[in-house]
């Protein structure tokens, strides 16, 4: 990793060639951001060390971002590659890393025609609908949740589910004993 030190050595030249690119004078420079003719050859030369109050406004002039004067580092790639995972007859796609805690999955689970086999464990979930229905069992009682549609269950009550009429594709937050999601259905009054 790159020190502080040599970062701000790189400035200098990086102002100096960007001013030079654009076939902008010193001058012109000085009378766009308000610096003087001296303190930007002295900070293109690396004499004078670069503060924000002197680079914000040649950012400005230069119609850049200031990352692109400090030599920043390219942000690296945001996106999350997550593999599905097979889970008995269901397709699992985990969609958090961090273990314990919240977890997210989307998962597609494909029409059950058995018997249901309710099971309990600790825990707390909360299931979305996306496509497909859902056949919910719990604690005795049988739901049909249709896309849109949401349940959340202490999961020590017996449940068991499967697609209704086809594969489902459900959203499931799942959560420890205890820890349950919070939703609002409109937002706070000031």
């Amino acid at each position: 990793m790159e020190s502080t030190e040599g970062v701000l050595a790189e400035v200098g030249p990086r102002l100096r060639r960007l001013r030079q690119e654009r076939s902008v004078t010193l001058t012109a420079l000085a009378e766009a951001t308000g610096i003087s003719v001296s303190t930007l050859s002295r900070l293109e030369s690396g004499k004078r060390r670069p503060s924000l109050e002197l680079l914000l406004p040649l950012a400005k002039a230069h119609q850049v971002p200031l990352d692109e004067l400090v030599g920043a580092p390219e942000v690296g790639d945001p996106r999350i590659r997550p593999r599905p995972q097979r889970m008995h007859d269901m397709t699992v796609l985990p969609l958090t890393r961090r273990p314990g805690g919240m977890q997210a999955f989307k998962m597609i689970v494909p029409e059950r025609r058995r018997t249901p086999e309710p099971q309990s464990h600790e825990g707390y979930d909360w299931l979305y609908v996306l496509n497909g229905r859902l056949r919910l069992h719990l604690a005795g009682r049988e739901l049909v949740l249709e896309p849109g549609e949401a349940a959340e269950f202490d999961t020590r009550l017996p449940h068991w589910f499967s697609g209704a009429g086809g594969p489902v594709e459900i959203l499931s937050l799942f959560g420890p004993q205890g820890e349950r999601l919070h939703l609002r259905a409109r937002p706070r009054r000031s």
